[in-house]
């Protein structure tokens, strides 16, 4: 079952194509383990962000399939549009024609668009089965929404007591929360940088289950992508397995209150062996784990970025 579902997986995250695959990689070449730079809007974007999960890959790749579709369908009414005017004018056309009917366009335009409908939907129903089919799960965390904050709670045994909120940091919070670690702007933004952090192991399959204790929410992750619908009463699952390590950033994106907008999510993606240690010392102290794995990722970037200095330094040499 699992060998089946990695293959699967392999055989999206190819579909992403050049341009998702070399913005990871620009993502890793920067050095940003303590953040990853793409994972997070930025100004004037227009196109999807970088692709952590096989998921995302295919989404990813849906969305450009289709935009190519969309602009060849575009082009061919436009310039059937315009032959239409010249063709038919009355200048070169000066006695109308009294065509009721031809049977060969008739069935071109009835065909056609069905064999369109049907380039987008085989694709489109693959992708859906692929994020609806839950796998085996390695580990199991439950996100519920409050106005306006959200809950997390680590359902299996070996993570039993680990629940805690997570609230946005704004004003004087958040600029003590930079300058206590030492983070840009960018490492913890205005309106996304929480208190505590949503910690889960790079490369495990995360099953999360959703749901809300007032009003309905909706807990959105681009960069994994991830939506689903926090429902009162109800609990919605969906899953998602990270590639590459960093701080995730997304939001509720559903109108549900006042405060709608001021309700953020960040999900940190850790080695697996920093996750045991943020586990144990979670279920004491959850400020504690989390400025513990922060400091960890931040000696990891700012090894990486001395790296990259000193590789910049070497002298050139040149072949005689």
């Amino acid at each position: 079952m699992r060998g089946k579902r990695s293959s699967a997986m392999k055989v999206w995250a190819n579909l992403a194509g050049t341009a998702a695959r070399a913005a990871g990689a620009a993502v890793a070449v920067a050095g940003s383990v303590g953040v990853a730079s793409a994972a997070q809007p930025k100004p004037w974007e227009m196109t999807f962000q970088p692709a952590a999960t096989d998921i995302m890959a295919g989404v990813t790749w849906f969305g450009n399939y289709t935009f190519v579709i969309m602009t060849l369908i575009v082009i061919m009414v436009m310039a059937l549009l315009g032959y239409c005017m010249w063709r038919f004018s009355e200048r070169s056309n000066p006695t109308p024609s009294r065509t009721s009917h031809n049977t060969l366009i008739e069935v071109v335009w009835t065909v056609l668009p069905v064999l369109i409908l049907v380039a987008i939907a085989v694709p489109s129903f693959r992708l859906l089965f692929f994020q609806t089919t839950i796998p085996e799960a390695d580990l199991t965390v439950k996100a519920t929404g409050y106005q306006w904050y959200w809950g997390y709670t680590y359902s299996d045994e070996d993570y039993e007591g680990i629940d805690f909120s997570s609230y946005i940091l704004q004003g004087d919070d958040l600029s003590e929360f930079r300058q206590k670690h030492n983070l840009s702007a960018e490492q913890a933004p205005r309106l996304l940088a929480v208190d505590a952090d949503m910690v889960v192991p790079v490369n495990k399959i995360v099953r999360l289950q959703v749901t809300s204790g007032d009003v309905i929410h909706s807990f959105a992750m681009p960069s994994f992508g991830i939506k689903i619908d926090a429902i009162p009463g109800r609990l919605n699952e969906t899953w998602f397995q990270a590639e590459k390590t960093g701080l995730y950033f997304g939001q509720c994106s559903e109108l549900c209150g006042q405060s709608h907008a001021f309700m953020p999510i960040a999900i940190r993606v850790v080695e697996e062996d920093q996750f045991e240690q943020w586990a144990a010392a979670a279920k004491d102290d959850i400020q504690k784990a989390n400025e513990m794995v922060i400091s960890w990722q931040q000696e990891d970037r700012e090894r990486l970025l001395a790296a990259a200095d000193e590789a910049d330094a070497q002298p050139t040499v040149k072949a005689d």
